[in-house]
């Protein structure tokens, strides 16, 4: 089934399930948009400290997107009423921002995704309230790893596969399980587009890929077993057995010669503590 997206009040961009190849332009336009998210992270991790809502750093997270002239693409994307997902411990994803405080040893992922220009700037990273376990300490440090080597894993001419072959085998070295219920994706004009980019996949499999192609790699990492499920707010995602879950995310486009991530921090701060 094709979907569609409002671009700007301007443009309409179709989703139809074709993976798009982007030129110099998309590549540009996502370079503006990736640094405006990382630069958005960048100045909201002081904010991370007990006491803290996560309602006041969503607000913040808006505030920096409209003063870099973007807009936040989750404000309103299928009745979602905030500017960031922020989860917290056993979160999964898609932890809606509220009034609650962080308490010292919280571990917690923001995600946040920019509309700049008709681009979207989509990443995410873990960050730390106050001194979190060791046991915590050690499933960021591994998660950030899982995500690197998965960008590693996407060159020209391999296969999506390869990305969560790469994610999987690292994590599983350290009994950790893949969430499989949710995926990177295709991105550019559309928040969300082919390809899926699974995380737990067999090397050689899914689409090759091409120069243009850009997509996100986002894994999440369970310290207990693999499985996610959806409280009724019909958002928020849990592990089952109630265990710490650590995600990051970068935004990325395949070149001719291997990629290039969208989304680095400008000051360094890809991962915590910063």
């Amino acid at each position: 089934m094709t979907e569609y997206q409002q671009i700007d009040g301007r443009e309409t961009v179709y989703r139809d399930g074709t993976i798009k190849l982007h030129g110099e332009e998309g590549f540009e336009g996502m370079r503006k948009a990736g640094r405006l998210a990382a630069q958005i992270l960048d100045e909201v991790a002081p904010m991370v400290e007990p006491g803290v809502t996560t309602a006041a750093i969503d607000d913040k997270i808006r505030e920096l997107m409209l003063d870099g002239g973007a807009v936040p693409a989750t404000l309103g994307y299928r009745g979602y009423t905030h500017s960031s997902c922020i989860s917290i411990n056993h979160v999964v994803c898609h932890g809606i921002p509220g009034e609650k405080p962080l308490k010292d040893g919280d571990i917690l992922n923001i995600d946040v995704t920019p509309l700049l220009d008709g681009w979207h700037g989509d990443t995410s990273r873990m960050f730390f309230a106050g001194e979190p376990s060791l046991k915590a300490k050690r499933l960021v440090e591994v998660t950030y790893e899982c995500l690197m080597l998965g960008i590693e894993a996407a060159q020209p001419g391999a296969r999506v596969g390869d990305i969560g072959a790469a994610i999987e085998a690292h994590a599983r070295q350290y009994r950790y399980g893949v969430v499989r219920e949710f995926c990177g994706h295709g991105l550019g004009r559309l928040f969300h587009d082919a390809p899926e980019v699974i995380h737990a996949a067999k090397a050689g499999t899914g689409p090759v890929l091409k120069p243009g192609m850009f997509f996100t790699i986002e894994p999440m990492i369970n310290g207990g077993r693999p499985h996610a499920k959806v409280l009724n707010d019909g958002w928020t995602a849990v592990t089952r057995d109630k265990s710490l879950s650590a995600q990051f995310e970068h935004s990325i486009g395949i070149t001719e010669t291997g990629n290039e991530i969208f989304t680095g921090s400008p000051k360094g701060l890809d991962k915590p503590p910063y």
